[in-house]
């Protein structure tokens, strides 16, 4: 194993909610017993500069009923190159999916990711990412979060270049007793770089939602731009959302914005519709798909987009 995969999370040494960053999470309590450990899985994703319109992985990680499986994978995006990766979730019984993830942006590169989390209902599943972004590199990711019965994802970015990009995008569906938890840390480092954060959450039942966003500016990194939004509808009376915006800078010439709302579908919006003859499922349905829309429009590739709007509407 290598040193990189020794720092993933341990079966043996959970953390607990006294943690402040896994306060909401339960995730020692939620992970199930007697599963089997297997031997850390390592991929490499190398993409070099040069190839005509970039380079494109597709990769699908299934979990397998009674284990504990860890995967990491390492992706280097050399100077000037572009990658679009998709990741693809699955699986069926009960599993501990557990995936670190490593990625450097060289100068100049662009990266985009696509996660679809489809794992099994009674699993669990945690992602924890790394970014380093160098000088004039883009990266832009979108999360669609629909399964496991609890699932983390904690990415952790630092801009470490001038006009560096980062765009952080995804939506959570969760029903049932399902927990997705969303955590962030994204550390500016260097002048005039850039990130967007933009969540959408509807969670319905007993479904539980935590979303801790960080951002971390540098009294280095003057010129930012960094904002980021996290918006949840609940459909339950029962369900719960926890959301935690940070900022903290030191730099002054900065241009800084977080923010987080948690309601109900809209009452006027929805008597608005049932006033044009629109039946309330049809209404209610309709006003989901256009609270999600607004994060499945940032998806740049549209054939991923209209899969994951349709899996969304499968969902509804």
């Amino acid at each position: 194993m290598s040193d990189n995969a020794a720092r993933i999370l341990d079966i043996n040494n959970l953390p607990s909610q006294k943690e402040e960053a896994w306060k909401y999470t339960p995730l020692a309590k939620t992970m199930p017993k007697g599963l089997s450990p297997t031997p850390v899985a390592e991929k490499v994703i190398h993409c070099t500069c040069g190839q005509n319109g970039g380079q494109s992985e597709d990769i699908l990680i299934v979990g397998v009923d009674g284990q504990a499986q860890t995967e990491v994978l390492h992706i280097d995006v050399e100077a000037g190159a572009e990658l679009m990766l998709i990741e693809r979730h699955a699986g069926e019984g009960v599993y501990w999916k557990n995936i670190r993830t490593q990625i450097t942006l060289g100068k100049n590169a662009k990266m985009t990711h696509y996660r679809i989390q489809e794992d099994s209902v009674d699993a669990v599943h945690t992602n924890m990412v790394d970014i380093c972004a160098e000088e004039g590199s883009e990266y832009n990711s979108f999360t669609l979060t629909k399964g496991a019965k609890l699932s983390r994802q904690d990415i952790k970015a630092r801009l470490t270049g001038e006009d560096a990009k980062l765009f952080l995008n995804g939506v959570n569906i969760l029903k049932d007793q399902q927990i997705g938890d969303t955590t962030i840390l994204i550390e500016h480092e260097a002048p005039h770089c850039e990130s967007d954060q933009f969540f959408r959450n509807v969670l319905d039942d007993r479904a539980k939602g935590v979303f801790q966003g960080k951002v971390h500016v540098h009294q280095a990194a003057q010129k930012t731009d960094a904002n980021q939004l996290c918006k949840s509808i609940l459909l339950s009376s029962r369900a719960e959302m926890n959301t935690k915006p940070e900022l903290e800078i030191y730099a002054d010439d900065v241009v800084c914005s977080h923010g987080a709302t948690t309601g109900q579908i809209d009452d006027m919006q929805m008597f608005y519709m049932r006033s044009r003859g629109i039946k309330k499922s049809d209404a209610k349905m309709l006003l989901i798909k256009a609270f999600l829309a607004e994060a499945s429009d940032k998806i740049l590739n549209e054939e991923i987009r209209l899969s994951i709007e349709e899996k969304i509407e499968k969902w509804l």
